[in-house]
C-alpha cells in the first residue's frame, strides 16, 4: 500500500511567515518530478478517504432472468 512508503521526517520543520510558507511550499513542489507529485497526492487521497486498495471490491449485482 502506497501510504506505508511515507515516512515523516520531524526533524525537518521551520517557523516562518504565511507567504513565506506558500512560496517554500511551491518550491519544493516544483522541484518533484509529475511521478513523485502524483504519488504524494495518492497518498493524501488515501489519507483522507482511508482507500485500501488491497481491500476494494467491486460490488457484484446478482440477477436471476427466468427463461420465458
Amino acid at each position: 500500500m502506497i501510504i506505508d512508503t511515507f515516512k515523516m521526517d520531524k526533524s525537518a520543520f521551520s517557523v516562518c511567515s504565511f507567504e513565506e510558507a506558500e512560496e517554500q511550499d511551491k518550491a519544493y513542489w516544483l522541484s518533484k518530478t509529475p511521478l513523485e507529485r502524483l504519488a504524494a497526492l495518492e497518498y493524501m487521497r488515501q489519507m483522507v478517504y482511508g482507500y485500501d486498495p488491497d481491500t476494494a471490491r467491486i460490488q457484484r449485482i446478482l440477477t436471476v432472468v427466468e427463461p420465458t
